[in-house]
């Protein structure tokens, strides 16, 4: 049965674990917004052997499961080079490395949205390929987008309870040590749930009032 008293003493301990999974899922997510754009820039104005190069290592990331990459980054990496990373930075750049390679794709959609003539206008005048990407290209690639990009980050929440195989600190294994010292997992498992509906609702509505707001632009 639910026991209230317990439920309450463990909410702060759950909610500073939950505050965690929150901080992995933003900086995951701007690693993967960043290395998405490189991605997609490369893959649009990249030479032929450029373009088949990230072609196939964005294959490979996307056909391999994530936890396998995150065990690579975190227990092999090390062995093979000098640098060791922390299980959040390992987790926060494991989530941006996965889910770029799915941004990309969103961004590649963006930019091949861009009507022709803007590129032509933008070679017309002469721009530098810097001020055609940055002052004309991106401008109106990326706000259609956005609520594209917000549904990936409330993907990534969802994931972050994965960093827990690398030995972070988070709300799901943060529920498994007060399950395994009490002997109780009704409550503990049943709270980190409830946080992770009410963080992705909140921003399941947040994603809804911007894609209202941006397509309100646009007509």
């Amino acid at each position: 049965m639910w026991n209230w008293s317990y439920a309450v003493e463990v909410v702060p301990a759950l909610l500073r674990a939950f505050l965690m999974n929150a901080v992995a899922a933003l900086t995951g997510f701007a690693f993967a917004a960043v290395i998405g754009l490189v991605i997609a820039v490369i893959g649009q104005s990249g030479s032929s052997p450029i373009k088949w190069a990230f072609r196939a290592i964005v294959e490979f990331i996307r056909n391999t499961p994530l936890l396998v990459q995150l065990f690579f980054l975190y227990y092999s990496l090390p062995m093979l080079t000098p640098f060791s990373l922390s299980a959040f930075m390992t987790g926060a750049i494991g989530i941006g490395i996965h889910y770029g390679t799915y941004l990309s794709e969103v961004y590649r959609s963006g930019i091949e949205a861009v009507p022709r003539g803007q590129w032509e206008a933008a070679t017309a005048l002469n721009l530098s390929r810097v001020h055609k990407w940055v002052r004309i290209l991106l401008p109106q690639a990326i706000p259609p987008i956005i609520p594209i990009m917000g549904n990936y980050l409330i993907v990534i929440l969802k994931e972050t309870p994965t960093l827990s195989a690398i030995t972070f600190v988070e709300v799901l294994l943060t529920a498994k040590n007060q399950a395994s010292q009490s002997y109780r997992v009704f409550e503990p498992y049943t709270i980190a749930g409830i946080l992770f509906l009410i963080l992705s609702l909140l921003l399941s509505y947040a994603v809804a009032r911007l894609e209202k707001r941006l397509n309100g632009r646009h007509t």
